[in-house]
């Protein structure tokens, strides 16, 4: 699989460990940054970097990751097709996935440490969407909300 990952100066060294520790679980990388712990950088920025890689098809999965993990969480669910949520903890890290077929991690350097985001990351990145008929409607119904109240990808190009 491949995952790309970035984050903003709240979540820089996680995320470089993060880049480091995914290769060993037999994914490929995609790191978009921060190449660099800069304090005036900003999270949407991040964000948008790695939901595109996923709308485009560059990248199966990303893991984004701040502060808090709100703010990139917040962020990245702006954009269609893409469902994040922050995890901190390792069931609703693999739960997202098997139940609402989570494609964004998010989350915070603040919070979390980094034995703690390894565990995380490997159920997340071990999990598959379930497709049982509860969960597949729910997703379904997620989709028209988009559907409804976002515009179309090639309008905001």
């Amino acid at each position: 699989m491949k995952v790309a990952i970035g984050a903003d100066h709240g979540g820089f060294r996680l995320k470089q460990l993060m880049a480091g520790f995914i290769p060993s679980l037999g994914h490929e990388v995609m790191d978009l940054g921060a190449f660099k712990e800069v304090r005036s950088d900003d999270y949407p920025d991040f964000a948008r970097a790695v939901a595109d890689a996923i709308i485009e098809g560059k990248a199966d999965r990303g893991i984004i990751i701040c502060g808090s993990g709100v703010g990139a969480s917040i962020a990245a669910s702006k954009f269609p097709g893409i469902r994040a949520a922050v995890c901190h903890d390792s069931y609703s890290a693999h739960q997202g996935v098997e139940h609402d077929d989570m494609n964004v991690l998010c989350l915070g350097e603040r919070i979390i440490g980094e034995k703690l985001a390894k565990e995380i990351v490997s159920l997340y990145l071990q999990a598959v969407f379930s497709g049982d008929v509860r969960h597949a409607r729910r997703l379904e119904k997620v989709k028209k909300i988009e559907e409804e109240f976002m515009k179309p990808l090639d309008v905001r190009r």
